[in-house]
């Protein structure tokens, strides 16, 4: 039996403000204008938010009215703001396992329907087992050329299974149909009951409900300063898509700490009292 817990967090809006529209953003693009006059209007045509989003993108590129390069991307990356706290949240939950003696390893994933590039070259990157967000295929040039990963709405709970089997890391890279292998439950190297997902909008909808059906933790958060998103976030607790919801702040003795603590602490509990049963 494994002592694995695994917590996986969404990027955007739950541990920095969007790094997508702050790319946009140092390119001199108006980033309302972008969402609300170029994206919005191929979503009532029928696409998808995140290949909607991917190919204007694109567009931007192709016509030359901005420099999207991998490099620049990169860039943009190393400096991504991030909300309070969130840099020194891992070795804090790390503290608090060692300090409460829990007899369990802690492991942090990224799942994003974000730009692979941006988070990987992130200040937290470094935290996590592995990253799995929208990835680009680029020229020789550097230029964004085609997405070559979409990770969007239930995209996202194929990852949950890749860390669930234990399909994660660089040996996994150009294998997209391991994650397909099927692996007895009793042999799951994290299974669900013992993941914790954190994220705050619609696409961390399916993650929500795959962790909460099996038995593990899902927690929602939202900015407190956008009241203007309020109504979206209760919208997870009217239907019981989250165990907890609190604001996106990561300081020492916040409500999202405790409450990350507060997991971590009960499914360590519940992985003791199992083994306790299964070697008795």
């Amino acid at each position: 039996m494994q002592n694995i817990i695994a917590i996986i967090f969404d990027f955007d809006d739950t541990l920095a403000p969007d790094s997508t529209s702050g790319f946009l953003e140092t390119l001199g693009l108006d980033v309302g204008s972008f969402w609300k006059h170029e994206v919005n209007p191929m979503l009532e045509q029928g696409w998808d938010p995140v290949p909607a989003y991917l190919y204007r993108m694109l567009e931007l590129a192709r016509d030359g009215k901005a420099e999207i390069t991998k490099a620049r991307l990169a860039q943009w990356g190393a400096q991504v703001p991030l909300y309070r706290g969130v840099k020194s949240l891992f070795s804090s939950l790390q503290k608090f396992v060692e300090a409460e003696q829990l007899d369990i390893a802690l492991e942090f994933y990224l799942v994003s329907s974000g730009i692979g590039e941006i988070l990987r070259a992130s200040s937290i990157a470094d935290n996590f087992h592995d990253i799995w967000a929208c990835e680009f295929h680029y020229a020789d040039t550097g230029v964004i050329e085609f997405p070559k990963r979409i990770v969007s709405f239930t995209d996202k709970t194929r990852y949950l299974f890749h860390i669930a089997k234990g399909i994660v890391g660089e040996r996994y890279e150009g294998k997209p149909f391991e994650v397909n292998r099927k692996v007895p439950a009793d042999q799951l190297r994290v299974p669900m009951n013992q993941m914790i997902f954190v994220g705050d909008g619609h696409t961390d909808v399916p993650c929500f409900s795959l962790v909460r059906n099996a038995g593990g933790t899902a927690i929602g958060v939202y900015d407190a300063e956008r009241q203007d998103r309020w109504g979206r976030a209760w919208g997870f607790i009217e239907d019981n898509r989250v165990s907890n919801l609190v604001p996106a702040d990561y300081g020492q003795k916040s409500a999202l700490v405790n409450s990350l603590k507060m997991a971590v602490g009960g499914i360590a509990r519940n992985i003791a009292i199992r083994r306790s049963t299964y070697q008795g």
